[in-house]
């Protein structure tokens, strides 16, 4: 058990997974459970489930420090979720969330559910585009890398990757690429996948093959995607590339696509780039963005933490944290 004593119980609650952090007056994490049930795989459905869940995550810790504020980010508060929080439209700080948060009852406890932001980026028809979970991702980025609150872009890679521009502490637009997802269907459940083995190709195999998919989409003009991805099959088919390698490559390919389009209007002289999230996957992006040439990125691991406390700190539930601790490169 931790040696200080915790102010906080901070939820990161998606859709697969619920982290919880124990935390301290300072930001920093006490303790953590890992492995719960994401929304999609409570105990039980509707309100009963996500209660149960989070009992059993936390109930220990609120036996001990009865009373502790509670908050939670991510598809929790989706309209899937326990209770939906609506959209807050860009620009969007900490301040705008914690003013739209909703609050339901638990166990012996009251949490507080961050909301997620909408984009209506211009030149797109006004079509929406939205996250969740993301923000407290940016928030935490924010606090623990202050360089970044001036003007940044930031990549989240994901399922549905985002690519994001702060101005001024605030996120003020994004993009949403649904890479991961692509890959998965097409993997799992397209012609392409017949080829691919399920185990991992050796580090050599797979590099070669993703830095041949990032070649390809370089080499290709607007709307060449559709066209490139038989090249995922034609290539094993031919012998000219090994199967061990063709999902390296499928990957290098989505991959290089969305650079393609999230670098199109450049990274201005001066303004950092930033990869938050999964370091493994995160480190396959940082290898994609110096193929095409871009800035080298700030690496940042799991944020959530850092951007929970600041939203609780946003919402008067904690005081600030003092001194903001910056991460290692």
């Amino acid at each position: 058990m931790p040696h200080a004593d915790p102010v906080l119980i901070a939820l990161d609650w998606g859709s697969s997974s619920l982290r919880a952090f124990l935390m301290g007056a300072a930001g920093e994490v006490l303790a953590q459970r890992e492995g719960g049930p994401g929304i999609t795989a409570l105990p039980q459905p509707g309100a009963e489930g996500f209660a149960a869940a989070f009992t059993a995550e936390c109930g220990a810790w609120l036996a001990r420090w009865p009373g502790l504020p509670v908050v939670a980010g991510g598809m929790v508060g989706s309209a899937q979720g326990w209770r939906e929080a609506p959209y807050v439209e860009c620009p969007a700080d900490l301040g705008s969330l914690a003013r739209a948060a909703v609050a339901v009852a638990a166990p012996g406890a009251r949490i507080l559910i961050a909301p997620g932001v909408l984009s209506r980026a211009a030149g797109a028809e006004g079509v929406p585009d939205v996250m969740r979970g993301e923000e407290i991702q940016l928030a935490g980025a924010l606090a623990l890398r202050p360089a970044l609150r001036g003007a940044a872009r930031c990549i989240l890679p994901g399922t549905h990757s985002k690519w994001v521009s702060l101005e001024a502490g605030r996120i003020t637009g994004f993009a949403t690429h649904m890479t991961g997802e692509l890959f998965a269907v097409l993997r799992r459940h397209s012609l392409l996948g017949r080829l691919m083995p399920e185990a991992p190709a050796a580090p050599a195999l797979a590099a070669a093959g993703f830095a041949r998919g990032l070649r390809l989409a370089r080499s290709g003009g607007p709307g060449a995607l559709p066209h490139q991805l038989f090249a995922a099959r034609s290539l094993g088919l031919t012998g000219e590339m090994p199967s061990e390698a063709l999902a390296d490559f499928l990957s290098g390919l989505l991959i290089g696509h969305e650079l393609l389009a999230g670098l199109a209007e450049g990274v201005p002289p001066g303004v950092p780039l930033a990869l938050i999230g999964e370091a493994g996957l995160c480190r396959r992006y940082a290898a994609a963005l110096a193929a095409f040439g871009a800035p080298e990125p700030l690496l940042l691991g799991n944020t959530a933490p850092a951007g929970l406390f600041g939203f609780a700190a946003a919402a008067g539930l904690v005081a600030p944290a003092t001194p903001a601790q910056e991460i290692a490169p």
